[in-house]
């Protein structure tokens, strides 16, 4: 049991920390649901009826379209199947009432009347496996202000889910070409993201098979009732470009929101995605740019998400298609165990991106669903952005303390995460790292975990006390840590072996690592760790076996490339 002090002491920071006024919800937020399937692809339906079983959706709000069964479609066959006959049903069923209003003028407008929904039982649309993607380019647009556009926007093509978060606005004869602006963009109530403000919150259930659709229900389900836990993230670029800076500026936002959430944080900020070797072990959130396709540890057998996990790469095609589970991000992700992400299916442009700084603020701070959070995030909508996962999951619904208690009543194993966020959240509250670390060592006393064993290691680390850290981290080795997570102790460890002079002791725990992964991606970094290590013990057998691995592994240097006699042109070629 753990000491009555240490669980008031959790509970003060947390709620300190954490707390927040809960926005009113709907008795039943299914109810607020509509489902929309394909009755041409047989799985679509399934997909529908198992959303509204688990989320309990009125079956008179789940509507079959026959529409394309691949993912894209025409922009005529989204207008006559989808957008038309949708709109038309809600209105039948009056799920929404659809009115003349009039808008007043204001200094820089003229007074106008608009066609709006002034009223709406429902707020979300769930889009099934099997509702095509994207809305295809129309060469032959034409429609007024269209040469007043800049030529890269004077296009139509959009993803489905964008397209049809305006259908509130469906009367008034939207501009096709470019995007539209978000009306709700940036709102911190999430009561405005409303019919009646002009957006419908469209998700989907889908990825590269209905499996792994239907997964994405579970996952949430199970993330609300037992809260989001893990490790976060974060891949930046580290760029200086003011056309793109933007995108790292919001991902370091981001990853202060995390911080001061008490999350246990990577922030990488090399040019480079994350390495394939790199042991990203126990995701909660990975957000990252800027790979043209799926790389690094989530090209890897396993990949560690947790339950609940949103996982977003900013790249221009990243949802170019959700069938695949190896090209482009979204699918990939999602066939690696994410639940939540976004993603563009043609080119967006940076500012026609999601802000991801403002989704996790939202998400997290605010306490909103994740479509709310979605939706509160794009600037832009009737655009690029495919948003892929149950619009109602809600993973910081309850209070901080609420999950400790419910965690704590049932002995799980889940607690070591709330413990670490207790710990993370002391650090940023400017909390003495002695007392943090008298806090661990009194529950990891009462309860081992590998994961509260890593963070003291760090922390003795921290306070300079390498033999200790050592130590601690040949403890977590064996209290069952995840396989990316005893990579991550193993390497660690290694360096925290020969920082006192364990040189033996550090080659036979690089040697273990090898042993435990046969198929580890940088078997090379390994044996030049490996190799001075032999040398250095006189293990000369070792040290040529190793020798002979670097050199067949280490790539051939680049050949020298002949000087040109043509001067450089004038502009970088794109």
């Amino acid at each position: 049991m753990y000491g009555l002090n240490v669980k008031r002491l959790y509970v003060l920071i947390v709620v300190l920390a954490c707390g927040g006024a809960l926005t009113s919800r709907a008795a039943n937020p299914g109810d607020e649901v509509i489902i929309v399937y394909n009755t041409r692809v047989p799985e679509s339906k399934g997909v529908a009826d198992y959303y509204a079983e688990r989320r309990h959706v009125p079956a008179s709000q789940i509507y079959g379209f026959p529409l394309s069964t691949n993912e894209d479609i025409s922009r005529a066959e989204f207008r006559d199947e989808l957008q038309k006959p949708l709109a038309a049903k809600l209105k039948k069923q009056k799920l929404w009432q659809i009115a003349p209003t009039i808008i007043h003028a204001t200094t820089n407008q003229p007074g106008r009347m608009e066609w709006k929904v002034v009223e709406s039982k429902i707020r979300y649309a769930v889009l099934c496996y099997g509702v095509p993607l994207r809305i295809d380019k129309d060469p032959h647009l034409e429609e007024e202000g269209l040469e007043s556009l800049r030529p890269e926007l004077r296009r139509d093509e959009a993803a489905v889910d964008s397209e049809l978060a305006l259908l509130p606005m469906i009367e008034d004869s939207l501009p096709l070409a470019g995007p539209l602006r978000n009306p709700v963009f940036t709102t911190t109530n999430s009561a405005m993201l409303h019919p009646t403000n002009g957006v419908l919150l469209v998700a989907r259930l889908d990825g590269p098979s209905a499996t792994i659709a239907r997964g994405l229900v579970d996952k949430a389900l199970q993330a609300e009732a037992d809260g989001l836990w893990g490790r976060a993230y974060f891949d930046l670029r580290n760029i200086t470009d003011p056309n793109y800076k933007p995108g790292d500026d919001w991902i370091r936002g981001a990853s202060e929101i995390c911080r001061h959430f008490g999350f246990e944080r990577v922030v990488d900020e090399q040019p480079g995605t994350f390495p394939a070797a790199f042991p990203m072990s126990q995701i909660a959130i990975y957000i990252g740019w800027y790979d043209g396709g799926v790389s690094g540890p989530f090209t890897q057998p396993t990949v560690e998400f947790m339950p609940g996990a949103f996982a977003y790469h900013l790249h221009s095609f990243s949802a170019a298609t959700l069938r695949s589970t190896s090209q482009n991000w979204v699918g990939p992700l999602l066939a690696k165990g994410a639940t939540i992400t976004m993603g563009c299916v043609a080119e967006p442009y940076l500012s026609g991106t999601p802000e991801v700084g403002v989704f996790m603020a939202r998400l997290i701070y605010g306490k909103f669903t994740f479509g709310e959070a979605a939706y509160a995030s794009q600037s832009v909508l009737s655009w690029q952005t495919t948003v892929v996962g149950d619009p109602l999951y809600r993973p910081f619904g309850k209070d901080p303390d609420q999950y400790y208690q419910d965690l704590y009543a049932r002995g799980s194993k889940l607690m070591e995460w709330a413990w670490l966020r207790l710990a993370n959240l002391g650090l940023v509250n400017r909390k003495p790292i002695a007392e943090v670390v008298a806090l661990l060592e009194q529950v990891n006393s009462e309860k081992p975990s590998a994961v509260l064993s890593e963070k003291l290691a760090d922390l003795y680390a921290a306070q300079g006390k390498p033999t200790s850290s050592a130590h601690t981290y040949e403890q977590a080795l064996g209290l069952d840590p995840t396989p990316q997570q005893r990579v991550r102790l193993r390497l660690t460890l290694g360096e925290r072996l020969l920082a006192v002079d364990r040189a033996q002791d550090a080659y036979e725990d690089y040697q273990k690592l090898l042993h435990e992964n046969p198929t580890y991606p940088d078997q090379l970094g390994l044996y030049r760790k490996l190799l001075p290590l032999a040398q250095k013990l006189d293990k000369k057998a070792d040290a040529e076996k190793y020798e002979t691995e670097i050199n067949r592994l280490a790539p051939p240097p680049p050949k020298p490339q002949p000087e040109s006699t043509n001067p450089p042109p004038a502009t970088p070629k794109r």
